[in-house]
């Protein structure tokens, strides 16, 4: 994508309520325009994630999915609507950003990333959002960011509570995802077909993914890196964990493993919170 030197005056007006905050700016809403963003997982974190990326005039989007709309997912993955039961969920929420916003350079992979393909599609942009509800995946995920040194903004879901992490892969000394959950499977953990969800936790999940991604985009030396953000929607509190690098850690640490993401199954993931 070729880099924009300056504004329109349509997209001026567009964006005014963002470019008259003195710490965004116009320099900071060219930063926006030229930006490229990956996000993993279209369901209730990914499609409220990209809609308000979209909406604050982030130049490309690149949508990842291999699912399908289904009834269920109504309650919560707001972008979607009835008509679109059955439809791959890159392409609704492709719809979706086109009638938001026309401006913005949508790709779509109505595939589940496996491998070397999740480095294909990764290699060019300049952030990614995990927005999956997959173990397996966000492993995956992560260590293909930090072989990239793309920063990586991860957030999940669940019953009543959600949680959200960002990764300074581009810096040193970063910890990961591994780092906070050192296993490779998780077979026993809740999905939102097995423990339920509550709509407007995803929504506010995703929304925060959105929110970080703007302020890295904008304001980088703000973001807090290494944080885990805990949300419990039943008490409305956020807890606040700093994050310290595994030494002993399979992916960041001394010990890494030597794999590499084509040498791994696929993930057959439902990317859909």
């Amino acid at each position: 994508m070729a880099e924009e030197e300056r504004l329109s005056d349509q997209e001026f007006l567009r964006y005014q309520r963002q470019i008259s905050l003195q710490d965004i700016g116009e320099e900071g809403q060219l930063k926006l325009k030229n930006a490229s963003v990956l996000i993993v997982g279209c369901g209730g974190l990914g499609n409220v994630a990209a809609l308000y990326l979209a909406a604050a005039g982030v130049g490309k989007l690149l949508l990842a999915d291999g699912d399908v709309v289904e009834d269920s997912n109504l309650q919560r993955q707001v972008a979607y609507r009835e008509f679109d039961c059955g439809t791959q969920k890159a392409v609704a929420l492709l719809n979706q950003i086109n009638e938001l916003n026309a401006e913005v350079d949508v790709e779509i992979n109505c595939h589940y990333l496996k491998g070397s393909q999740f480095q294909n599609v990764a290699e060019d942009v300049d952030l990614v959002l995990d927005c999956c509800d997959n173990f397996a995946t966000r492993q995956e995920v992560n260590r293909a960011c930090r072989e990239l040194r793309l920063p990586l903004i991860s957030g999940s879901a669940i019953g009543w509570k959600g949680q959200l992490v960002s990764f300074a892969f581009h810096k040193y000394l970063s910890p990961c995802y591994h780092c906070l959950y050192p296993f490779k499977h998780n077979d026993t953990q809740a999905n939102c077909l097995q423990g339920g969800i509550v709509g407007p936790v995803a929504g506010m999940i995703g929304t925060a993914q959105a929110l970080q991604a703007i302020t890295y985009f904008t304001q980088s030396k703000s973001l807090s890196w290494s944080v885990l953000h805990v949300f419990d929607a039943l008490t409305f509190e956020w807890q606040a964990l700093h994050l310290m690098q595994d030494d002993e850690c399979l992916v960041c640490g001394s010990n890494k493993e030597n794999s590499h993401l084509d040498q791994g199954e696929e993930v057959y993931a439902h990317l859909a919170q």
